[in-house]
């Protein structure tokens, strides 16, 4: 298959997970579209790594792979936290949180 099939479907997984970002306000759909722009950039790689002949673009979704799982480790601890303290997961009371 040709690249541009793929970012034009890495574009579009980019742009709803944009969208979702900006527009919802609960924190665990925020943290499922962050994974989804991730996961976007991811395929952008892979495609480029193919269409390149070169493993560089495979190296890069391992390290964004890594990275994509402490962010949802530490950032699930933080929604977590949130609940137990206001019983909501609404990122706007997390101002709340402070001391």
């Amino acid at each position: 298959m040709r690249v541009e099939f793929f970012l034009l479907i890495g574009a579009l997984l980019f742009t709803i997970g944009c969208a979702g970002v900006l527009i919802r306000r609960n924190a665990i759909v925020i943290l499922m579209c962050i994974e989804l722009m991730l996961n976007a950039v991811n395929l952008t790689f892979v495609a480029f790594a193919l269409e390149n002949q070169s493993m560089t673009g495979h190296i890069f979704v391992f390290f964004v792979m890594t990275v994509a799982a402490a962010e949802a480790a530490i950032g699930l601890a933080i929604v977590i936290a949130l609940f137990r303290r206001r019983r909501t997961t609404d990122v706007e009371d997390a101002s709340l949180m402070r001391w």
